[in-house]
């Protein structure tokens, strides 16, 4: 073969090479935030026992795909004034999403007993895509289910996804757009953002 037919063909192994690892880092949780625990919702319960009540009624709703949209959702939300509070926007096709899905996990559990968590399954189209992620990727927390995405769109006041909201407990607000590469990351916001104000 001669010189300039191999740089070529080593040229195109190269490009190769470099999609193929690129398209595992995207497709693939080989770039997750932490790995899916391995904790079943009711030892997740378990660890967060005696939480304070309002805390404790989003434990017992743990992974659970709830109904009712923007309503429901600003409900819940006004329930929990005075509490800090982690609002992750979510999608079970969303690539990023699920790579960050175990630091929330774990997360939720480490901070669960003074901050309250909920997810937003912002603009799934079907209901049973999204319960079929929860089953794999069990939460300590509920999420809203939001096809249209209208709640997403105004709780985190973006049409991206993944958006992370924290709120103080004076309700002073903070958006982190876009996925969390570490639990370090993510807890380092939630102390920053949700636990400090008071």
């Amino acid at each position: 073969m001669s010189p300039a037919r191999l740089s070529i063909a080593a040229a195109v192994a190269a490009v190769l090479a470099l999609l193929i690892v690129g398209l595992t880092q995207i497709g693939g949780d080989g770039g997750s935030a932490a790995p899916p625990s391995r904790l079943t919702l009711a030892q997740m319960r378990a660890r967060l026992a005696g939480s304070a009540a309002p805390l404790a009624s989003l434990h017992e709703q743990a992974s659970e795909l709830l109904g009712g949209g923007l309503q429901a959702l600003r409900s819940r939300l006004a329930a929990l004034h005075g509490t800090p509070i982690v609002v992750n926007k979510w999608a079970s096709w969303c690539v990023p999403c699920r790579a960050e899905f175990g630091a929330f996990q774990r997360v939720s559990l480490a901070f669960g007993r003074r901050a309250a968590f909920l997810g937003v399954d912002s603009g799934d189209a079907s209901r049973g895509d999204a319960l079929a992620f929860l089953r794999g990727h069990p939460v300590s927390y509920p999420s809203y289910f939001d096809p249209g995405g209208q709640a997403g769109i105004e709780v985190t006041d973006s049409t991206f996804t993944p958006v992370t909201v924290f709120r103080d407990r004076r309700g002073a607000e903070y958006i982190h757009q876009g996925p969390y590469e570490s639990v370090a990351a993510l807890e380092a916001d939630v102390r920053r953002y949700a636990l400090t104000g008071g």
